[in-house]
């Protein structure tokens, strides 16, 4: 490869992380002028990204000090090219940084060796250095839906109730679709990925040093490209042969989520990242979190070979969601555990709950599970399954059991 084509070939490569090597601590170490190529880019990226967050506020600035008439654009646009200046010339900086640095080179040759074609060699190769997971080549492609079945809550809503509510619809849409999305899924917002990327990737190499994990990209059937990491112990640990896929919460990243507790009870473990977390595209709506999940339940039975009766799920918190759309879609699987931090939700709600009442039935959270049950399923908890149900949730758990 010319000197001219690999430098414009490194400027378009994939930032490397580390490379995992027992002879050193696995950071990889960018020379001069790849480091300060990066700083400048990296600096730019994080004031795109506040500028987006703080847009409302600049543009109401920028029209008041006259920015947007004639002259005005005529000075953003001069300032827009020389921005656009400065990042020309750190991209090629960043890229005779890289082509100069043997270990770089190195790397990716491995890359190029991988993406042209993936066999199992080469991925043992290229799973020796962490790097940036666009351009980790595809493993598994989701074709179609797997074992589709409708999940809607019904509904007994009226055309004129339907109507009368499409305004608090419309604004829910609004909310959903600006900020409220990051709010329910704050571990999609770039600046706080940013901001963790040091940990995320120190604990990617814990799971590959440590427990021989192995990463993979699964493609959605929507489209979008999931961020994955398995640990195989079948054949080597009596829990092995079980698969527990976790699906993590609303700020949490497989990388230093809830795998750790199934890896050390010897399970095999599967986990994910949520659409927009860390290096899984998308936006995490309910319909590609559903995507998401059933893509992962696919590349598990297909693909590693696990049958639905070896299969756990476990949802913490928020992932909850996706791990219970699941099991519905696959109810052949050996079990869900849904598990939510509530420790603070019980000490601010221990008068009301009154959890150590030998009277079960004025626990208040027996009327919102039954609330629930209800919502969810009219046609079965009607009148006298309810008073059954009551009468149920009244007994301790030992007269439960019998």
């Amino acid at each position: 490869m010319g000197g001219m084509k690999k430098v414009i070939h490194c400027i378009f490569g994939p930032s490397l992380y580390r490379v995992y090597s027992d002879q050193s601590d696995g950071i990889y170490k960018p020379g001069h002028l790849e480091k300060w190529g990066d700083q400048i880019i990296n600096s730019l990226v994080v004031m795109w990204n506040v500028g987006i967050y703080t847009s409302p506020f600049l543009a109401t600035v920028l029209w008041r000090r006259g920015y947007f008439v004639i002259d005005g654009v005529t000075t953003i646009a001069k300032f827009l090219t020389g921005i656009g200046l400065v990042i020309a010339v750190s991209y090629y900086l960043r890229g005779v940084g890289r082509a100069s640095n043997p270990v770089y080179t190195t790397f990716f040759n491995t890359f190029l060796a991988a993406k042209k074609n993936l066999t199992r060699d080469n991925k043992r190769a290229l799973m020796m250095y962490d790097f940036e997971y666009s351009a980790w080549p595809v493993e598994f492609k989701c074709e179609k839906k797997g074992e589709s079945r409708p999940w809607h809550p019904p509904t007994r809503r009226s055309a004129l109730a339907y109507v009368m509510g499409l305004p608090c619809h419309v604004a829910s849409y609004i909310v959903a679709h600006t900020f409220g999305l990051k709010l329910v899924y704050p571990g999609s917002i770039s600046m706080l990925q940013y901001a963790m990327s040091k940990f995320l990737v120190e604990g990617r190499m814990k799971l590959v040093k440590e427990h021989s994990g192995e990463r993979f990209k699964l493609q959605t059937l929507d489209g979008n490209e999931i961020d994955s990491m398995f640990i195989d112990k079948r054949n080597r640990h009596e829990n092995g042969n079980i698969l527990v896929v976790c699906a993590e919460g609303n700020a949490g990243f497989y990388e230093i989520g809830v795998m750790v507790t199934p890896i050390e009870a010897n399970y095999s473990v599967l986990g994910y990242n949520h659409p927009g977390f860390g290096g899984s595209t998308g936006t995490p709506y309910p319909d590609q979190e559903q995507n998401a999940i059933d893509a992962v339940m696919q590349f598990a039975i297909q693909r590693l070979n696990f049958l639905p009766e070896n299969i756990i799920l476990f949802g913490w918190s928020i992932g909850g969601y996706s791990t219970s759309w699941a099991a519905a879609q696959y109810p052949k699987i050996r079990g869900l555990e849904a598990a939510l931090h509530i420790s603070h939700s019980l000490l601010m709600s221990s008068d009301r709950m009154k959890p150590r009442e030998s009277n079960l039935s004025t626990n208040r959270g027996n009327n919102l599970l039954v609330k629930l049950l209800r919502y969810r399923f009219p046609e079965i908890v009607e009148n006298e399954q309810f008073t059954l149900l009551h009468e149920y949730l009244s007994l301790d758990t030992q007269k439960q059991g019998e």
